[in-house]
């Protein structure tokens, strides 16, 4: 059998195999003695049936599978030998007027090659890397929070400027139907004065638009996604179930130990550098995330190379359960783009760094990831016993692995970033950078 490669572009070649008799003639015979046995053929008792019959009714399937048994496994072998690092799999190229009688057999099959190109980790970028602290006005904002959610629950039979209202949000012709408890506080000023004076039963026709100083909100309240938040405008329905007033719950031992564990927290001053500590944390771990992005955005922006488009959009058609039309699969390789540049640019960034993500790596960032969670139900010190308990039963879940790999993976690649990129380091309020992290 001869195979050759025929380069189109850097990214598109043609693999042409010539297939001759000798290379599939012996597999074929054995597969006509080994079907004599059990050919029926009308006129001839099982397992009489002459050859040359035989070869007449079965040969040319027989053949024909043989070929294609051949022709798959020195494809496999030959992508192996040259070491072709592949995008999708190969596609064979349809001939209509194939002649499978040929003394030769030529197949070509079409490939898309993974592009070669370097990435410069250190190029000047603008990139930022925010430092998110918690100012008095968030700290004190969760006191209240804290005196309000661990207070007396009072009901109300008409709401004030101060009440909690449960009731739902609902707009049919927008899908949004959801039941959720709010202060009349959390609205903007303007839209908080229509949730006033009411009771049980009223519902309050509000527009979307300025319901809240920030339209983010939405996403929490009427589980509106992120996509729709920005400019929405449109009327919803807000029916009220319960009104309650509170009575704030003292700052004593007895609530900073139930909060926080005993002892940990003593006094108000403590209470709020707690707060500070957590939510400071929590910030961090949103500008990595936002930092990531950022450096992925940059990169994809200034990694110039060529993807085997065109290729990659047949491909799709014949990948899924559910074949694409070539209009869908147009659709879905404009969708994928971007993230699978970002892949290839990952894998290179990785490569460049020479990193390597081990299982040991996949098994201590599921154990801290299980020790944070523990901490969080209060569950402060678990053994080492139990963690690894725990982290064994995840990570037999290939599911889980390939998350948490993605994660493993997201964190060396921050670490890169952080070192290579050397970002602009930033000191921001939790206001300041939510509206740096969404343009408002």
């Amino acid at each position: 059998m001869d195979i050759k490669r025929v380069a189109i572009d850097a990214v598109n070649e043609t693999i042409v195999m010539n297939v001759v008799h000798m290379d599939y003639k012996g597999q074929v015979a054995k597969r006509i003695n080994e079907k004599m046995p059990l050919a029926q053929v009308k006129g001839f008792r099982k397992g009489q049936v002459p050859k040359d019959l035989v070869e007449k009714q079965y040969g040319k399937a027989i053949k024909q599978e043989e070929i294609k048994k051949v022709v798959d496994l020195a494809l496999e072998r030959y992508i192996q030998s040259e070491r072709l690092n592949l995008l999708g799999t190969p596609l064979p190229k349809v001939n209509e007027d194939f002649n499978w009688d040929a003394e030769e057999l030529t197949f070509e099959y079409e490939i898309g090659l993974v592009p070669n190109f370097e990435i410069d980790l250190e190029a000047k970028n603008n990139i930022v890397k925010y430092i998110v602290t918690a100012d008095d006005k968030l700290i004190d904002g969760q006191v209240e929070r804290i005196q309000k959610q661990f207070g007396k629950a009072i009901p109300q039979e008409v709401s004030d400027a101060n009440s909690d209202l449960t009731g739902t949000f609902s707009s049919e012709a927008n899908g949004i139907n959801n039941t959720t408890t709010i202060s009349v506080g959390a609205f903007s000023k303007k839209a908080g004065k229509q949730f006033v004076g009411k009771k049980v039963g009223d519902v309050v026709t509000v527009s979307t638009k300025g319901l809240f100083n920030d339209d983010h909100q939405l996403m929490d309240y009427l589980k509106v996604g992120h996509e729709g938040v920005h400019g929405l405008d449109v009327e919803v329905n807000f029916t009220i179930e319960a009104i309650n007033g509170s009575e704030p719950a003292e700052l004593n031992q007895e609530l900073f130990d139930k909060l926080f564990g005993e002892g940990k927290v003593a006094s108000l001053e403590d209470l709020k550098a707690k707060i500070k500590e957590d939510a400071e944390a929590q910030f961090a771990q949103q500008a990595d995330q936002k930092l990531l992005l950022d450096v992925q955005d940059f990169l994809i922006e200034n990694t110039k190379f060529d993807l085997p488009a065109e290729f990659l959009k047949k491909w799709l058609q014949t990948v899924g359960e559910k074949k694409l039309t070539a209009e869908e699969a147009e659709v879905e390789y404009a969708r994928s783009e971007k993230g699978l540049r970002f892949q290839l640019i990952e894998g290179k960034a990785l490569a460049q760094s020479n990193i390597q993500i081990t299982f040991e790596d996949l098994k201590e960032f599921t154990s801290n990831a299980i020790r944070q969670q523990m901490a969080q139900f209060g569950q402060t010190n678990p053994t080492d016993e139990e963690v690894q308990g725990i982290v064994a039963r995840v990570l037999s879940n290939q599911d889980e692995v390939k998350r948490l790999s993605e994660q493993v993976v997201a964190a060396k690649l921050l670490d890169i970033f952080k070192e290579k990129a050397n970002p602009t380091t930033k000191e921001v309020t939790y206001d300041e950078f939510i509206a740096a992290s969404y343009g408002e």
